[in-house]
C-alpha cells in the first residue's frame, strides 16, 4: 500500500513540508472589562517562555507581577521581561509613549529589573504616542463631560488620539523616528499644527519637544527591529515557546466591547494577528482570564453590578483600585453571559479563574446566567448599550464555602462548595478552568491540569 502522500513545496527551506507550519504561539487575554489578572498568568508562563510579546494598547495597561516579595508594575513593557532568558516585543500594534517607556524600564530597574534594555525589541512600524496626544486624550474628557455629562473615563494616556492618528493616517511611527530627523521635524509640526486647529487652548513646545524625541531616538535605536520579519524568524526558527500578552478586555474591544466605553485596539485574538504580523495558522493556545466575580473601572453598562454591601467587600478584600489610574473599580457578581460572549469571538481554549479568595468569606454567591428583556431570556449580548442597561440578570445562587482558601495549592485542597462553583462555571461556558488564582504571588495559582 501506498505511504501517506507528502507534497513539498519550494519554501525557502528545501524540504520543509507544507504542514510544518512553525512554532505556534499561545496568547492570554481579558474575557471582561480589563484587571483580571493576565500580568499572573501571563509571568507563570513567562517562566517557560522565550519570547513574550504585546500586541495592541499602550501604556493604558496596567499588569503588576510580585516575584520574589518584589512588585513590578508594569504598562507598556511586556510582563515577560521579568525572565532574564527571555525576549519581550513590542509589537506594530502597540502605540509608544517614549517617555513613559524609559521612566517604567528606569523606575523597574531600581526595583532590581537588570537588563530589561537588552531584552526588549521595538517594532518599526508601531505608532508613536506624543504628550500632546495626552493632553488632547484630557481635553476630549473635558468636552465630553461638557457636552454630554458623561466623559469614557480614558486613561488619559493618549491612547486614542494616537489611534486615531493612525487610522486618519497622519500618525508617526519608530520608523519615521529612526528616518531623517529633518522629515519627522516637518511632519510632528504639522500633526501638532492639525490638533491645534481642532483644540485652540492646546499649547505645545515643538521645538523643546523635537529636541527631547531626538534623544529618545538614539536610546531607542538599538532596540528596534522589523518586527514582521523577526516574528517570521521566531516562527519558523528552532523550537520557541511564544507567549502574546493581551492588554485590556474583550468588553473593551472597540468592535466588540460596551462602544462606546472601550478602548481603541482590537484587545480580542485578531488583535495578535495584525498587531504582530502573523496568521492565525500560527496561533495555537488562547488561554481567557476571568476573576471569580467582575470589575469595571469606569462608567459604562454593568449588568451584574451590586451597589451594595456585597459590591463594597469586593471592592475592599480584593483591593480593587485600577493600578494605571487609582480609581475604584465596581464590583459584582460573575457574569457568565460575557464570558460566553467573549468566549464565542476568541475561542478559548482553556481559562483563568483569579481571585477566587475574595469570596472566601460570603455566604451565598451568585452567577449571573442569561439576561432578560420584559421577562424574557435573550440569546445574544446585546450591541445597544440602552438595551445593556435594561436588561434583568437572571442568576444561579450557591452557598459560600465561608473557608479561607489562600493556602490552597491544588484542585483537591479547595472547598467542596468552592470545586462546585467552579464546575458550574466550566459547564455553563463549556471552556475548562486551567487555572484556579488564590492570591497575589505566583505559588498561589492552582494549575488544574
Amino acid at each position: 500500500p501506498m505511504g501517506p502522500r507528502v507534497l513539498y513545496c519550494n519554501l525557502s527551506q528545501p524540504g520543509r513540508s507544507r504542514n510544518d507550519t512553525g512554532n505556534k504561539v499561545t496568547v492570554v487575554l481579558g474575557a471582561q472589562w480589563g484587571d483580571e489578572g493576565k500580568g499572573k498568568v501571563v509571568d507563570l508562563l513567562a517562566t517557560e517562555a522565550d519570547l513574550v510579546c504585546r500586541c495592541q494598547g499602550g501604556n493604558n495597561a496596567g499588569h503588576t507581577v510580585v516575584v520574589e516579595g518584589k512588585e513590578y508594575d508594569f504598562h507598556l513593557l511586556p510582563s515577560g521581561i521579568i525572565n532574564s532568558k527571555s525576549i519581550s516585543l513590542i509589537g506594530n500594534g502597540v502605540v509608544i509613549h517614549l517617555p513613559g517607556l524609559f521612566e517604567e524600564g528606569d523606575k523597574n530597574e531600581k526595583k532590581g529589573l537588570k537588563g530589561w534594555d537588552k531584552r526588549l525589541i521595538v517594532s518599526d512600524r508601531a505608532h508613536l504616542v506624543f504628550d500632546f496626544h495626552q493632553v488632547v486624550d484630557g481635553l476630549q474628557e473635558t468636552q465630553r463631560q461638557a457636552q454630554e455629562g458623561i466623559n469614557i473615563g480614558t486613561t488619559k494616556k493618549g491612547i486614542g488620539p494616537t489611534y486615531s492618528s493612525k487610522a486618519s493616517r497622519t500618525g508617526l511611527r519608530v520608523c519615521d523616528l529612526l528616518g531623517d530627523f529633518k522629515d519627522f521635524s516637518a511632519r510632528f509640526k504639522n500633526l501638532v499644527k492639525q490638533y491645534q486647529s481642532m483644540y485652540p487652548t492646546l499649547t505645545v513646545d515643538a521645538e523643546d519637544q523635537l529636541k527631547k524625541l531626538k534623544e529618545y531616538a538614539e536610546r531607542l535605536r538599538p532596540m528596534v527591529r522589523d518586527g514582521v520579519y523577526y516574528m517570521y524568524e521566531a516562527i519558523h526558527g528552532s523550537q520557541k515557546k511564544i507567549l502574546v500578552e493581551g492588554a485590556n478586555a474583550a468588553l473593551l474591544d472597540i468592535d466588540f466591547g460596551t462602544y462606546p466605553f472601550v478602548t481603541s485596539s482590537n484587545c480580542t485574538v485578531g488583535g495578535a494577528c495584525t498587531g504582530l504580523g502573523i496568521p492565525p495558522l500560527n496561533i495555537g493556545d488562547v488561554f481567557g482570564v476571568s476573576k471569580a466575580y467582575t470589575t469595571r473601572v469606569g462608567i459604562g453598562a454593568f449588568p451584574t453590578e451590586q451597589v451594595n454591601a456585597v459590591g463594597e467587600l469586593l471592592q475592599t478584600r480584593g483591593h480593587e483600585i485600577g493600578v494605571t489610574t487609582g480609581r475604584k473599580r465596581r464590583c459584582g457578581w460573575l457574569d457568565l453571559v460575557i464570558l460566553k460572549y467573549a468566549h464565542m469571538i476568541n475561542g478559548f481554549s482553556a481559562i483563568a479563574l483569579t481571585k477566587l479568595d475574595i469570596l472566601d468569606v460570603l455566604d451565598e454567591i451568585k452567577v449571573g446566567v442569561a439576561y432578560k428583556i420584559n421577562g424574557k431570556r435573550i440569546p445574544h449580548f446585546p450591541a445597544n448599550l440602552e438595551v445593556l442597561q435594561k436588561v434583568e440578570v437572571e442568576y444561579e445562587t450557591f452557598p459560600g464555602w465561608k473557608s479561607d482558601t489562600a493556602a490552597a495549592r491544588k484542585w483537591n485542597d479547595l472547598p467542596p462548595k468552592a470545586q462546585n462553583y467552579i464546575r458550574f462555571i466550566e459547564n455553563h461556558i463549556g471552556v475548562p478552568i486551567k487555572w484556579v488564582g488564590v492570591g497575589k504571588s505566583r505559588e498561589c495559582m492552582i494549575q488544574m491540569f
